[in-house]
């Protein structure tokens, strides 16, 4: 890296560990996480997830999108509903995205379009990652596991533009925006693992993303991490190229 490379770098990577800068709102995640992480009733969950309608809208939605695809005429009629069958793990993850999202809203331009481009890939990506469970046969993968690893397919490049632009907003001299494409083309990996060990993402969804991106390997059939790697391996997206 040049020298205007590296010092992009590391204030970059300074702003994704702080994960209060990155994500801005997390009165509602903070309490979910530790619900989450409490293993206790899930009606707790349930409480702190309605207590935000958007959110609460939003995971159904979800819930419902996902199943859409590989359930025939399911519909979950209640949050509650959606929530019990999401399972914690998938709660938090779509909570997360939703607030993530949220964020990506108030970034000044062009980042705003930036991100916006990535944020729609993503979502693309998640649409085609559910869509390919229907031709398959043998395999038992949940369905909104796909989509809440898909949501994350690039996230390192969603997270690395978006602290390059709270970089900006506080320069007195601005970066020009060829040393963040730079760092991201070269450093879109180490991005990635700092951004999902700073905002202290599962274990799960770590792992998936890995194979997903064919920087790891797995016996297992049933992972949702292969679904994906065929979906970016079409899109020429995967970090390890096939």
């Amino acid at each position: 890296m040049t020298d205007l490379e590296q010092q992009v770098f590391s204030q970059v990577s300074a702003i994704i560990a702080n994960e209060e800068q990155v994500i801005g709102r997390r009165g509602i995640l903070i309490p979910l996480k530790k619900a989450i992480l409490a293993e206790g009733d899930i009606r707790n969950v349930i409480d702190i997830v309605s207590s935000d309608p958007a959110l609460s809208a939003h995971m159904l939605m979800r819930s419902n999108l996902a199943q859409a695809a590989v359930v025939e005429n399911h519909k979950a009629r209640s949050l509650k509903e959606a929530l019990i069958r999401l399972g914690q793990v998938n709660i938090y993850r779509y909570a997360f995205a939703f607030y993530l999202k949220e964020r990506l809203d108030e970034l000044p331009q062009p980042y705003k379009k930036l991100v916006h481009g990535y944020w729609k890939l993503t979502e693309d990506i998640a649409t085609d990652a559910v869509d390919s469970l229907v031709d398959m046969e043998g395999v038992d993968i949940d369905a909104d596991e796909v989509q809440t690893l898909a949501l994350f397919s690039v996230f390192g490049l969603i997270i690395a533009l978006t602290a390059f632009a709270y970089l900006n907003a506080n320069a007195e001299q601005p970066f020009p925006l060829s040393a963040i494409k730079s760092v991201i083309d070269n450093q879109q990996q180490t991005l990635t693992i700092e951004a999902f060990e700073a905002l202290d993402l599962d274990q799960d969804l770590r792992q998936e993303f890995m194979i997903a991106h064919n920087l790891r390997q797995t016996g297992n059939p049933n992972s949702a991490g292969l679904i994906l790697r065929r979906v970016l391996s079409i899109r020429g997206l995967l970090m390890n190229p096939l």
